[in-house]
C-alpha cells in the first residue's frame, strides 16, 4: 500500500498539477509540500501543520482528508483534530499566512522607499525645467507673430483668411470624426480566443477588449476559491459559497489578467458582462489557471 506522501503525488499528477500550482491553490508554501510528499512531517513547523496541510493537499486532489489522517495517526501517532477543532485551526493558518504575506509586502516596499523617494524628486526637477522652458518658447513665439504683424498688416489679413478657411475645415472634420469612432465601436464586438494550453494552464488573447474591464465570478453546486490579478498583482481573493457571485472592477492600465480557479467545476466567468466558456477546453479539471491578454 503506498505511503501517504506517494498517495498525494499520484493523485496531484492525476489530475495535471504541479507543484506551484499547488502552492497558488493552498498557499502552502511548495518546501513543505515537498516535504509532506517525501513522508519528512519533521520539515513541518508541527502536528497541528501536518494535519492541516495534508487535509488542505488532499481536498484540492480530491481525496478523503480524514482516511489519510488515519493513516497518519497510525503510521506516526500524530492524532487527527474533530471537524470544529479542525476548521478553527484552519481558519487562523489562514489568517496568519495572509498577515505574513502583508509583512513580507510592507518589508519590501520599506526597502525601495528611498529610491521611489529618490525618482519622485528628479521627477519634479524635470517637470519643473520642462514648464520653465515651454513657457519661455511661448513668450518668443507670441513675440516674433506680434513683430511679424507690424510689417506687413495687409499679409496678416490674408492669413488670418487662410487661417480661418482652414479652421473651419478642421472643425467639420473633427465633427465628423466622433460619429464615425462611435459606429466603429458599434461593429466592433469583443472576441476570446484560446492560444495554448498546457496542464491546468491555459492562455486566451483578448480582442476589442474595452477600456475598463470588469469580471464577474459566479459559483453553483459548492464553494469555490478564486483570485484574479491585474498585470502580475493580485487584486481580489476570496472564496464563494453555492449561489454567491462577485465582480472585480480591472484598472485602466491592465493589459494582463490572470484568474486562479480551485473548483473551476462550480465556477463561471463573465467578462464585461458575455459569459467566457473557458471549460471547452478542457472540461475535466478542477483546479486551472487563465491568462487573458487583452487586445
Amino acid at each position: 500500500m503506498n505511503g501517504i506522501g506517494q498517495t498525494l503525488k499520484e493523485a496531484r499528477e492525476k489530475k495535471g498539477l504541479t507543484l506551484d500550482d499547488l502552492q497558488q491553490t493552498t498557499k502552502i508554501q511548495k518546501r513543505y509540500l515537498i516535504a509532506i510528499e517525501a513522508e519528512n512531517f519533521d520539515a513541518l513547523p508541527g502536528d497541528f501543520y501536518v494535519r492541516a496541510f495534508i487535509q488542505q493537499y488532499a481536498k484540492v486532489v480530491d481525496l478523503d482528508g480524514d482516511e489519510l489522517l488515519a493513516q497518519l495517526e497510525e503510521k506516526t501517532g500524530i492524532k487527527a483534530e474533530t471537524p470544529v477543532a479542525h476548521e478553527t485551526t484552519t481558519r487562523t493558518e489562514a489568517v496568519r499566512i495572509e498577515q505574513a504575506e502583508k509583512n513580507d509586502f510592507l518589508g519590501k516596499l520599506m526597502n525601495y522607499l528611498p529610491t521611489i523617494i529618490i525618482v519622485i524628486v528628479v521627477v519634479a526637477i524635470l517637470g519643473t525645467i520642462y514648464v520653465v522652458a515651454w513657457g519661455n518658447h511661448s513668450k518668443n513665439t507670441e513675440s516674433q507673430s506680434s513683430s511679424s504683424q507690424t510689417v506687413s498688416v495687409s499679409s496678416d489679413v490674408k492669413k488670418e483668411k487662410s487661417s480661418a478657411s482652414t479652421s473651419s475645415a478642421k472643425k467639420t472634420a473633427s465633427s465628423k470624426t466622433p460619429s464615425a469612432k462611435k459606429k466603429s465601436a458599434a461593429s466592433t464586438k469583443q472576441t476570446i480566443e484560446n492560444v495554448s494550453s498546457e496542464g491546468s494552464k491555459f492562455v486566451y488573447d483578448v480582442k476589442n477588449a474595452a477600456d475598463k474591464n470588469k469580471l464577474e465570478l459566479s459559483v453553483s453546486g459548492s464553494a469555490a476559491w478564486s483570485s484574479v490579478s491585474s498585470n502580475g498583482s493580485q487584486v481580489w481573493q476570496g472564496t464563494l459559497n453555492d449561489g454567491g457571485s462577485h465582480t472585480v472592477e480591472l484598472p485602466e492600465s491592465t493589459t494582463t489578467i490572470t484568474i486562479s480557479l480551485g473548483n473551476s467545476n462550480s465556477t463561471s466567468l463573465k467578462l464585461n458582462g458575455k459569459k467566457f466558456d473557458y471549460k471547452k477546453e478542457n472540461d475535466t479539471l478542477t483546479v486551472r489557471t487563465i491568462t487573458l491578454n487583452l487586445k
